[in-house]
């Protein structure tokens, strides 16, 4: 492993807008901002807004910057990735901000029933062949419901015309709310609508490529449990890769010296 990665965990270890909890200290005593974050964490009572899968944090930060009346957590299991957005947040000094290392699907784990407002799911991998592992599939929507407030509002940012096709097809097979649908993001938000103001790593990418970014927005309701559609199986597989990673400069992230570090 090399020297960078090891500062960056070190750094992380000490920043204290990240919590990592072990699994096994999770089964054995619980996390203890679950149910308390507004009192012990933010020490507000805005809304929480989530980003899974936050990689470096970009949308995190983006977004506390946009709204600072919420507060947001951004989430991710690679803590050489979380690095940057956290760094970034604390060397702003900005108090509606948080990272948690951790899985996906221990989310509940960190989170009490209705504690959060909105997830945000920003370019994750579609999964083509693993339903189960698919952020918008019925499983993961299911649990979202579960810390999820009423009213709770879920927004996909994604490349990808397989999960974009899958997600929409999922909500109107369980008839949930949709808010917002656009395969065409650029070409049809407001110019002057906050969240083009924001573009993640992988955004990025897709971009310089001339691909179109997808945003589809929902509630995810409280009807009985959720079923995959019909014709899932049949979407047409998405025909590209991405780029290796690497850091596209994001004008809300760490200055130039910072990101050659």
């Amino acid at each position: 492993m090399g020297k960078n990665k090891l500062r960056k965990f070190k750094e992380v270890e000490e920043n204290p807008l990240v919590l990592q909890y072990p699994f096994g200290v999770l089964r054995e005593s619980g996390f203890p901002l679950k149910g308390r974050w507004h009192e012990e964490f933010f020490h507000n009572d805005k809304p929480i807004v989530l980003e899974l899968g936050c990689g470096k944090g970009e949308y995190t930060v983006g977004l506390a910057q946009q709204f600072p009346d919420k507060n947001f957590i951004g989430i991710d299991i690679k803590g050489a990735r979380i690095w940057s957005g956290a760094t970034a947040a604390l060397r702003a000094d900005m108090k509606n901000v948080a990272f948690v290392r951790t899985s996906i699907e221990w989310l509940e784990s960190f989170f009490a029933p209705g504690e959060v407002a909105e997830i945000w799911i920003t370019f994750p991998d579609p999964q083509m062949k693993k339903v189960n592992k698919r952020l918008t599939g019925t499983r993961f929507v299911e649990m979202y419901r579960r810390v999820l407030a009423p009213g709770g509002l879920i927004h996909l940012k994604t490349d990808s015309p397989f999960l974009y096709t899958y997600t929409t097809m999922m909500a109107a097979h369980n008839g949930l709310e949709v808010v917002s649908d656009t395969a065409d993001l650029y070409a049809t938000i407001a110019p002057d609508d906050p969240i083009l103001n924001i573009r993640t790593h992988y955004e990025q990418q897709w971009l310089d490529r001339g691909l179109t970014i997808k945003y589809f927005a929902f509630h995810p309701g409280t009807a009985p449990a959720l079923a995959e559609p019909p014709g899932a199986d049949d979407i047409e597989p998405d025909t590209y890769r991405s780029y290796s990673r690497g850091y596209i400069e994001c004008p809300q992230m760490l200055d130039s010296e910072s990101k050659d570090q």
